[in-house]
């Protein structure tokens, strides 16, 4: 009897692990539905470049259902909740679509309205964020008018989507001052609630030297509990503040909301409670998860969700045989942080290994933790590879969903 796999989300992870899994299963032996609630797929990365006019706004988004496969069915609706001991999937209307095998890969989501006067007076006119398309275009239009003051980048809370993006802004922020001849009359400063600028203490050193030698103020273990936008403040829960001409935030995170409105699916902030190691969930053996959706403690990135989706598709496979699963997901992220003035860093890492010098993705290859035009070029070219091949479910040649340990330094250098 033919399996039903039914996946929540169309995005990065669900088109992904949707191809795979359609390549991998046949069409005999599984029938494949996404749904997701808009036929819009968005590329994220690309939003960063938006305000600084390096990317159009047009050229980001592309049909989700043209990014299938054949024989995947797409289904455009909202979905209410799901009932884990139906094995079913209620849609907004009512509509229940029943599963074999449920994957949650519907990512996360921004809850602005949870910091105290984000979303009030200065929104969108004082305050901005670079984490929607919306946002990125109109802050586009706000740097473009600033003319000297304050801009200060500002984490609103952990976890976020691509934890090293508001520092890449923070560079490319300088760069575009520079070019525009007034970097001399902007005081720029990043606000973050972690002790320094990553989590990661090798990586940590070196972007917080970035930030110094590009001037760039950093003020740690600062958590936002307010927003004044017509004041121009930030204001810490301790009481701490720091003012602003100009605020660029990146809000708080959380799951998505059926996720909270399914009994047993999700914890207190909307994730799904994730084996690290075999990406099935703590809920149901017949449930899986994949990219920003699980609780697992590695970056909320897209490079995750593709190395992850090669251990998914075939523990999936797995399950449906009646077969142990992989325990094989090692936290495996790379990540391109763009540095200014047409370079950019490369790190790698995983749950056991902090990013290391090096090469990637062996002794021939991409600098590792090193600012290069290589890199640069690297992070523009992953625009194509994601369309054509990320999202297709293809491999990467010579890059697997396990870290490499070749090219690296086995200690920082």
């Amino acid at each position: 009897m033919e399996k039903k796999v039914v996946i929540l989300g169309g995005g990065t992870g669900g088109t992904l692990i949707a191809n795979r899994l359609r390549k991998m299963l046949g069409r005999r032996a599984a029938e494949i539905i996404v749904i997701d609630p808009d036929d819009e797929h968005l590329y994220q990365p690309g939003l960063l470049f938006v305000p600084f006019g390096k990317a159009k706004p047009g050229d980001l988004t592309r049909p989700r259902r043209r990014q299938f496969r054949p024989g995947v069915t797409f289904r455009q609706a909202a979905v209410d909740r799901v009932d884990l001991d139906r094995n079913e999937v209620l849609l907004a209307g009512g509509t229940p679509v029943p599963y074999d095998v449920l994957v949650i890969a519907t990512g996360a989501r921004l809850v602005p309205e949870e910091t105290e006067g984000l979303t009030g007076p200065g929104w969108m006119e004082k305050v901005f964020t670079f984490y929607t398309l919306d946002g990125a275009v109109a802050l586009r239009r706000a740097l473009a008018e600033f003319d000297g003051g304050r801009l200060a980048v500002a984490v609103m809370d952990m976890p976020i989507k691509c934890p090293v993006a508001p520092l890449e802004f923070c560079f490319l922020a300088d760069s575009y001052f520079r070019e525009r001849g007034i970097r001399d009359k902007v005081d720029l400063t990043f606000v973050t609630p972690l002790d320094g600028a990553f989590t990661k203490p090798v990586c940590n050193r070196q972007l917080s030297g970035l930030l110094k030698d590009k001037g760039v103020g950093l003020v740690t273990e600062f958590n936002t509990g307010e927003v004044d936008g017509a004041g121009g403040r930030l204001v810490s829960f301790d009481g701490r503040e720091v003012p602003f001409g100009l605020a660029v935030v990146i809000p708080l995170h959380g799951g998505q909301a059926y996720v909270e409105r399914s009994p047993g699916l999700g914890d207190e902030l909307g994730f799904v409670p994730t084996d690290e190691r075999t990406l099935q969930s703590k809920a149901r053996p017949n449930v899986f998860v994949i990219g920003d959706a699980a609780d697992i403690p590695t970056s909320k990135a897209g490079s995750v969700a593709h190395f992850e989706g090669e251990v998914l598709a075939r523990n999936i496979a797995s399950y449906l045989a009646g077969e142990p699963l992989d325990a094989a997901f090692d936290g495996h992220t790379n990540c391109f942080i763009e540095s200014g003035a047409g370079k950019a860093l490369l790190i790698d890492f995983n749950y056991d290994n902090e990013p290391l010098t090096g090469r990637f993705p062996g002794r021939i290859g991409l600098p590792l933790l090193r600012q290069s035009r290589l890199n640069h070029l690297g992070k523009l070219a992953f625009g194509w590879l994601y369309w054509h091949v990320l999202l297709p479910g293809r491999e990467i040649p010579a890059v697997h969903s396990q870290m490499p340990a070749a090219g690296k330094h086995l200690s920082p250098r």
